[in-house]
C-alpha cells in the first residue's frame, strides 16, 4: 500500500515555530527581550518571532562554550565517544527530516522536494562523515635524531564562532559543525536572520543526541549586532564565515580589532563554464548549465553564472540553454513537483531585478525570462533568465547576482577563453567542456579556481574540499582538510639522554 504524499500546506499550518536562542542547551529569549519577525518568502506569511540576539546574548553563548571547552566535557572525551554522539546527532537529523525540510522551505523559499532530498540528508551525512573521521586522523612523530622524540599533535582551537548564510542554512551549518565538533571544539553558531529556524532546531537535536550543553550554542540575530559581536569577541578563537565578500572583509577587520583570531572566509563566486567546439554533446552541456544555474533559484555561490562559449557554436548553444529555461517555472515551494521556488526576501528580489535591468541597460540581449512573476502570492519569484551578447566588463558578468540570471560571453580562441575566465575577482569554481583530453587538462590547470569540473558541473562529495581563491575566500570546507581550520598543531619535544653506566 502506497503511503499518501504529505500535504505540506496542512503541515505548515500546524507547525510550531520556536525562535528563541539555544544557550547552554536551553531555549532562551534575547537578553533584551527583543524579537524580529520571521516572514516566509513563499507568500509573505508570518512564521513567528525570533530572538534578536545582540552583545549580551553572544557573551552568554561564548561563556557557555568556553566553560564547556575548559572543563573537558566534550574536548576531553575519547574520540570514540565523540564519534558515537555525533553519529547519534546525524541520526536525529534524519529522524526529523520532514520537520527540518518544512522549516527550511518555509524560511528561505526552496522547493520542498530539494529540502527533503538534498539539504537534510546532506547535513546528516556531513555530521556522520566527520564522526567517522574522529578516530582516523593520526598525529605524527618527526624524523629527529636518536637523542630526541618530537611529537606533532592536533589540538582543538577552543571556541569557534560560525556564521552561515541563508541559501543553504542546514548544509552550511553542518560543514562548520562537523569538523569543528569532531575536533573537540565548542561552537557558537550565528545563522542568517533570513533563515534561522533550522539552526535553532539542530541545536536542540544535538542536545537530545547527548552532546553536552554548552558545546553547541545558537544565537539568531542581525549581522551588525549578533554577527559583529561574535566576530569581535575576545574569547572566540576562530571564526568560520560563509557569505558575501563584502562581509568577509569585515570579518578580517574584526579579527585585527580584537584578538587576531583566525578567520576562514568562504565567499562569493562568478563561476565560468567554458564550452569548446570539440565537445560533441552540446545539449548535455546546456542541460547541465541550466540545472546548475537555476537550482536553488540561482542562490548559490558556485552557480555557473558566466557561460563562455566558442563563437562557432554560440548560437546553437544559446538556443539549447534557452530551451531549458521553461523547465524551471517559479512555483509554489510547498508543491512536491516544484523545481524553482522563491527568492529569500524582497531585498533579494529587488537586487536581482536591478541586475536584470542593468544587463539590458548595458546592451546585453535578454533571450528569455527577466521578469518578476507570481507577485499576487505575496512571495518573491523571478523567471529563469538568460542574457546573450554579454561582455566581461558588464555588471552582470562581474558581480555576483545570487539569482537565476545567466550571462553568455563568446570567445574565439582557447587563450581568450582562459583570459576571460580568470579575469574576475572571484575564483570559486569553473567548468571545462571539451572532448580533447589535452585541452581539458591544459585549460583546467590554467584556470584560477578552487574546483574545476571537466565535462560535468557540481558533481560533489563530502570527501573533497570546497572553497576558492582570490576574493572567493580562503580555507576549505569539507574533506579531511577542513580539520586544518579547527585544530592547532602542537610540537612536544622530548630529549632522550644517552644511557649512563
Amino acid at each position: 500500500m502506497t503511503t499518501p504524499a504529505p500535504n505540506w500546506h496542512e503541515r505548515a499550518a500546524t507547525l510550531r515555530i520556536d525562535g528563541r536562542a539555544v544557550i547552554e542547551g536551553q531555549r532562551r529569549d534575547a537578553a533584551s527581550g527583543e524579537t524580529f519577525a520571521c516572514l516566509s518568502p513563499i507568500d509573505g506569511r508570518m512564521l513567528g518571532n525570533v530572538a534578536r540576539g545582540a552583545q549580551a546574548d553572544i557573551d552568554a553563548a561564548v561563556a557557555s562554550a568556553r566553560a564547556a571547552f575548559a572543563d573537558g566535557r566534550w574536548a576531553g572525551k575519547p574520540p570514540a565517544v565523540r564519534k558515537k554522539l555525533l553519529q547519534r546527532f546525524a541520526d536525529k537529523i534524519l529522524a526529523a527530516r520532514d520537520e527540518l525540510a518544512l522549516l527550511e522551505t518555509l524560511d528561505m523559499g526552496k522547493p520542498i522536494q530539494y529540502s527533503l532530498s538534498v539539504d537534510v540528508p546532506s547535513a546528516a551525512r556531513c555530521i556522520a562523515w566527520y564522526a567517522e573521521a574522529v578516530d582516523k586522523v593520526y598525529d605524527e612523530i618527526a624524523p629527529t635524531g636518536a637523542n630526541a622524540l618530537a611529537l606533532i599533535t592536533r589540538e582543538p582551537v577552543g571556541v569557534v564562532g560560525a556564521i552561515v548564510p541563508w541559501n543553504y542554512p542546514m548544509i552550511m551549518a553542518a560543514w562548520k559543525l562537523g569538523p569543528a565538533l569532531a575536533a573537540g571544539n565548542s561552537v557558537v553558531l550565528k545563522p542568517s536572520e533570513k533563515s534561522p529556524l533550522t539552526a535553532l532546531r539542530l541545536a536542540e537535536l544535538a542536545v537530545e543526541a547527548g552532546i553536552p550543553p554548552g558545546v553547541f550554542n545558537v544565537v539568531p540575530g542581525y549581522g551588525a549586532e549578533a554577527g559583529e559581536a561574535l566576530a569581535l569577541h575576545m574569547d572566540v578563537d576562530a571564526v568560520a564565515f560563509t557569505g558575501s565578500t563584502r562581509t568577509g572583509r569585515r570579518m578580517l577587520e574584526y579579527a585585527s580589532r580584537s584578538n587576531l583570531k583566525r578567520v576562514y572566509n568562504e565567499l562569493g563566486g562568478k563561476s565560468a563554464f567554458l564550452v569548446f567546439p570539440d565537445f560533441g554533446d552540446l545539449r548535455r552541456a546546456a542541460v547541465t548549465v541550466a540545472g546548475g544555474m537555476f537550482f536553488n533559484q540561482g542562490e548559490s555561490c558556485n552557480a555557473p553564472s558566466r557561460v563562455l562559449v566558442h563563437e562557432s557554436i554560440a548560437d546553437e548553444f544559446v538556443a539549447l540553454v534557452a530551451a531549458q529555461a521553461p523547465k524551471y517555472p517559479p512555483a509554489d515551494p510547498l508543491d512536491a513537483s516544484t523545481v524553482m521556488g522563491a527568492l529569500v526576501d524582497d531585498t533579494q528580489l529587488n537586487t536581482v531585478m536591478g541586475y536584470i535591468e542593468a544587463g539590458r541597460a548595458e546592451g546585453a540581449r535578454c533571450i528569455t525570462g527577466g521578469r518578476q512573476v507570481r507577485a499576487e502570492t505575496g512571495g518573491y519569484y523571478v523567471e529563469p533568465t538568460v542574457f546573450d551578447g554579454v561582455s566581461n566588463g558588464m555588471k552582470i558578468a562581474r558581480e555576483e547576482i545570487f539569482g537565476p540570471v545567466l550571462s553568455v560571453i563568446r570567445f574565439e580562441t582557447e587563450a581568450e577563453a582562459v583570459q576571460l575566465a580568470n579575469n574576475s575577482s572571484y575564483g570559486l569554481q569553473a567548468s571545462v567542456w571539451s572532448d580533447n583530453i589535452h585541452r581539458a587538462h591544459r585549460v583546467a590547470r590554467a584556470l584560477r579556481a578552487g574546483t574545476v569540473h571537466v565535462n560535468q558541473y557540481d558533481e560533489d562529495d563530502i570527501t573533497v574540499p570546497f572553497g576558492g581563491v582570490k576574493q572567493s575566500g580562503n580555507g576549505r570546507d569539507k574533506s579531511l582538510h577542513a580539520f586544518d581550520k579547527y585544530t592547532e598543531l602542537k610540537t612536544t619535544w622530548l630529549r632522550i639522554d644517552a644511557e649512563r653506566s
